[in-house]
């Protein structure tokens, strides 16, 4: 089992929505008696020459994101994630779900970025280089499919079987002598170390760690949410798109009171 801080019994209230979509404010505190998320120990940003983003501050999406889904949809949901995650791998799963039901609408995407926690998973930080490589050689899908075969290639307690990592590669549909090529030479080194320190500055301490934006407004999930629950907090974002939400039918688990 991966070392993990407990969050303790805090009062759960997964989201709070203010009336009014132009000022959405969803304030979300998660809780459940365990530790949903992968915490950091000790991490200091990485040096990077791209400059410090100020804490709170998202990068928008953009067109070197990995976007599962539209590119355009309403609700993005923006994951920062550790592939050697047991808590990413349970909520990569739920994130599946919700695009299976949601993203064939195009009003939901799913937006992969890095955030390895080396810390605790020594071999984080290359299995996303690993990943930004067959990206960069495959172009989205190929990402896409390497990704899912980290998580769906080992059992929740486990370890990534870094030496299958070329072959992932290559049933991603990558050649792997540039895979190789792109490892060897470093080429996405930089590029993990700056989403790292992105991260860092934006508050992040565990992962995963989602940031729900819609148009200007933005709210975070910090940890593992359920799918249900995740579920009711899309359906009031998009009640509230369609100019149909109610706050005195919300309940404080997303969902709406029937």
């Amino acid at each position: 089992m991966e070392p993990a801080t407990s969050q303790g019994n805090s009062t759960a209230i997964p989201i709070a929505i203010v009336a009014g979509f132009a000022m959405i404010a969803l304030a979300i505190y998660l809780t459940s008696g365990r530790s949903t998320s992968s915490d950091v120990p000790e991490l200091q940003p990485v040096a990077t020459d791209s400059g410090v983003v100020q804490p709170g501050e998202v990068e928008p999406v953009d067109a070197s994101d990995y976007i599962l889904g539209n590119p355009n949809a309403e609700i993005l949901i923006v994951e920062y994630s550790d592939y050697d995650c047991a808590f990413c791998k349970d909520f990569h799963s739920t994130l599946h779900q919700i695009m299976d039901e949601y993203g064939v609408t195009g009003r939901v995407a799913w937006v992969y970025r890095q955030f390895p926690i080396g810390q605790l998973h020594p071999n984080s930080p290359k299995i996303s280089e690993a990943a930004l490589c067959v990206g960069e050689i495959g172009g989205n899908n190929a990402f896409w499919s390497f990704t899912d075969q980290i998580f769906d290639g080992r059992d929740i307690e486990e370890l990534t079987n870094v030496t299958k990592l070329p072959e992932y590669a290559v049933t991603a549909g990558v050649n792997k002598d540039e895979y190789i090529r792109c490892m060897d030479e470093g080429r996405q080194k930089a590029a993990v170390d700056q989403s790292v320190e992105v991260g860092f500055n934006l508050g992040i301490r565990g992962t995963p760690y989602t940031v729900l934006m819609v148009g200007n407004d933005q709210a975070t999930l910090t940890g593992a949410e359920s799918y249900e629950t995740l579920k009711g907090i899309i359906e009031n974002l998009l009640s509230q798109l369609n100019g149909t939400f109610d706050p005195a039918t919300a309940n404080t688990d997303g969902t709406t009171a029937q």
